[in-house]
């Protein structure tokens, strides 16, 4: 069983860190797309990831177009608040991906545009624009994970 998680172009290391640890913990892979907004021996992305890094499986991307043609049969889920459908309006399996922006825009608007029927959204108040991306990722993987019976943990 695995699910992947995408962050394209994340910028805060301490949350791609953050949900490196998530993924040694689940199982899931994680897929960088580049640009990164740090560098991947930087301090904080090590300490927030703890000594969890060699349990996580990990791939780096130059593009998001060459993450959708290296998994071309798989689903695509794409996490933004400007979302019709909650998180919790799918059924999610084996082998879904769940998709992530950049901390101070999110995803770019080509690539919602592109998949219109698969964005999700956290609902919240009005009091702020979006959670943090490493509480998001969490709380969308999760419930992916018990809709699954979290296969694999204890």
């Amino acid at each position: 069983m695995t699910l992947h998680i995408v962050l394209v172009e994340p910028e805060i290391p301490a949350n791609t860190g953050n949900i490196a640890r998530t993924c040694a913990a689940t199982g899931i892979h994680l897929h960088l797309v580049r640009p990164l907004g740090f560098r991947t021996d930087d301090a904080t992305l090590k300490r927030a990831g703890l000594d969890y890094w060699y349990a996580v499986h990990i791939e780096y991307h130059d593009s998001f177009q060459e993450v959708i043609e290296k998994y071309s049969s798989s689903r695509f889920f794409f996490a933004t608040t400007k979302a019709q459908k909650k998180y919790t309006d799918y059924e999610y399996r084996d082998g879904d991906f769940f998709v992530f922006g950049k901390e101070t825009k999110g995803l770019p608007d080509d690539i919602l545009q592109a998949h219109p029927e698969q964005l999700i959204r956290m609902p919240m108040t009005d009091k702020v624009r979006s959670l943090n991306l490493s509480n998001s990722a969490a709380i969308i993987v999760f419930e992916a994970l018990r809709q699954l019976d979290f296969p694999g943990m204890q």
